[in-house]
């Protein structure tokens, strides 16, 4: 039975950042989605090698929330609508990949759609207790009704269906979506595994995944265990767990794209496995599972930034606003995943509309108990997908070696280089460095790792963070 969808008027409650979707040509709508969803049960083995059989179990009614954002004018839609399982892991829901991705988005016309797809975003009982949606406000959420993190994957497939269901009075008003793509972060990524390997192939509903920063093994069916953060014991317990690959006989396009807190240390490499004729993986080297484009420049960065401006928010720092954290050292402040990320998505929708596959990358090195890396003479990963970032650096960045709170350890650190290696890197100072940054960016986008499109921003931010500090 279709599922049904209302709007709920007023302004949404999750923001799109600081800056104005109206002025970007935005239009952003709230809506509760609502109808009966099925569990999933195995049908025998839960394989590593990610081919799992799964059936329809117990239905349970549902009404979630889901949030979208889309042209407003209907000439500029692409036809390209990315679909976001919404991060709980704080305790609330968190759109990781909006962040990460929406200025890829908006510049290319494509449709964004946030969907509570687990309980603790709506009622609570995660990882942690934070501000869910009935906490925040009861009022306006009071409706809402979460039968469990079992019947989300459901959920998710009856949102993106909703999509495609008449012109006018769906979710997407008169837009008609020509591709529809599933976006994951971290924990959503954990449950994205678990789709593609167990709920694609009877539900046929997305065009392509874009799994982002995944561990080593996919969400159980009943969701993810209910362990707290700071349980240390647990924490290892669960990261001990064996890796599980992606299917290889995958139905749609899949990327994975990893950062090296992923690989190392959720044991991402783990489940290691070489790409396929439908799935690409991309492990870029001196990447954190987030940073500070994540976590503080892309709430600001709405393209009307200033070069300076970008790279002042972009700075290494220890303060952690989203989850209110403080991290030991100064977090990971490489942009590098912003930037491959919308290479990522583009190549994405790309091979999902028939065209090309994305290139194939080379994995990162890593040392056989997936403790660390191969490192050169500073500290900079070995392997992986290259960036200037890294082959011209003037910082080690890295997902590793972070302490702190809570939640501190996947924000990467970021190691300024002294004034006596910048001055043997590049004896010319600044025209030197951007010289060499230069020509690494432009191997980089000839590789199809980055974007055209983001050549001059790249460009300038670098100019205006040298020397890092």
């Amino acid at each position: 039975m279709p599922s049904t969808v209302r709007l709920l008027e007023g302004s949404p409650t999750m923001p799109a950042g600081t800056f104005d979707l109206g002025a970007l040509g935005y239009t952003e709508q709230e809506f509760l989605v609502e109808g009966t969803a099925d569990s999933y049960r195995f049908v025998g083995e839960r394989r590593a090698d990610g081919r799992w059989d799964v059936e329809s179990s117990t239905p349970a009614p549902f009404a979630t929330r889901v949030l979208v954002r889309r042209p407003s004018d209907c000439d500029r839609f692409s036809g390209t609508v990315a679909v976001e399982w919404l991060n709980v892991s704080a305790g609330f829901d968190n759109a990781p990949d909006w962040s990460l991705l929406h200025r890829h988005l908006v510049r290319h016309g494509h449709a964004w759609v946030g969907v509570s797809a687990q309980k603790a975003g709506i009622d609570g009982g995660g990882m942690v207790e934070g501000t869910h949606l009935k906490k925040a406000f009861p009022e306006r959420y009071g409706l809402l009704s979460h039968p469990g993190d079992g019947w989300a994957f459901d959920i998710f497939t009856q949102v993106g269906r909703s999509l495609r269901q008449g012109e006018g009075g769906g979710l997407l008003g008169d837009l008609v979506p020509e591709r529809v793509l599933a976006v994951g972060q971290s924990q959503s990524a954990f449950f994205l595994v678990t789709y593609v390997n167990a709920i694609d192939r009877l539900a046929s509903c997305y065009d392509g995944f874009f799994v982002h920063g995944r561990g080593a093994f996919g969400a159980d069916l009943e969701g993810m265990p209910k362990i707290a953060p700071d349980d240390l014991e647990a924490v290892a317990r669960m990261l001990a767990r064996p890796g599980e690959q992606i299917r290889d006989d995958v139905r749609v396009p899949v990327v994975v794209l990893q950062s090296e807190t992923d690989v190392s240390l959720l044991g991402g490499g783990k489940a290691q496995q070489p790409d396929g004729a439908w799935l690409r993986q991309w492990e870029i080297a001196g990447s954190a599972h987030a940073d500070t484009y994540v976590m503080i420049a892309g709430n600001d960065d709405d393209g009307s930034l200033s070069f300076e401006q970008l790279a002042d928010r972009l700075r290494p720092t220890r303060e952690i606003p989203v989850v209110g954290l403080t991290a030991g050292t100064p977090i990971n402040a490489g942009p590098q995943q912003h930037y491959v990320g919308h290479a990522a998505f583009e190549h994405l929708d790309r091979w999902a509309a028939g065209g090309a596959p994305p290139p194939t990358g080379d994995r990162l090195a890593t040392h056989a108990d997936l403790t660390d890396f191969v490192r050169d003479e500073h500290g900079i990963a070995a392997g992986g997908v290259r960036t200037p970032w890294v082959d011209v650096p003037t910082t080690t960045l890295s997902g590793l070696g972070q302490t702190g709170e809570v939640f501190a350890i996947l924000f990467g650190t970021t190691t300024p280089f002294d004034a006596q290696i910048l001055a043997s890197l590049y004896p010319g100072g600044r025209d030197d460095y951007i010289a060499q940054f230069t020509a690494a960016l432009d191997r980089t986008i000839a590789a199809g790792f980055l974007l055209d499109d983001d050549r001059a921003e790249i460009l300038g931010v670098a100019a205006a963070s040298y020397p890092a500090g």
